[in-house]
């Protein structure tokens, strides 16, 4: 499994911390069994919130060493062959033509 990111941490500390106050304070409740269901309804937000949180994505070249070059599109390279196929033509125009 792997670690944590700081985001994750911080988001689902600020989601527990701040839910449990806003339960605490709407439902007004003095009990210990109240206060423990709070506390753990809260917990389970804020790990919900940390396991929601978009992890860092892959470094790209480690996605284009997965694609094979022959079978992408990047790999074609037809503007070279249409500067060849150009300076065909110039060169063909610039010859003076034979009687």
């Amino acid at each position: 499994m792997p670690r944590p990111t700081t985001a994750q941490i911080t988001y689902g500390s600020v989601t527990v911390v701040f839910s449990t106050l806003a339960m605490l304070l709407l439902s007004q409740t003095t009990s210990g069994v109240g206060i423990a269901v709070i506390a753990l309804a809260a917990l389970g937000l804020g790990l919900l919130v940390a396991l929601t949180v978009p992890l860092p994505k892959r470094p790209a070249a480690s996605a284009a060493r997965s694609v094979p070059v022959a079978s992408s599109a990047e790999g074609r390279v037809p503007e070279q062959r249409d500067a060849v196929r150009a300076d065909a033509v110039l060169a063909d125009s610039v010859r003076e033509p034979t009687r």
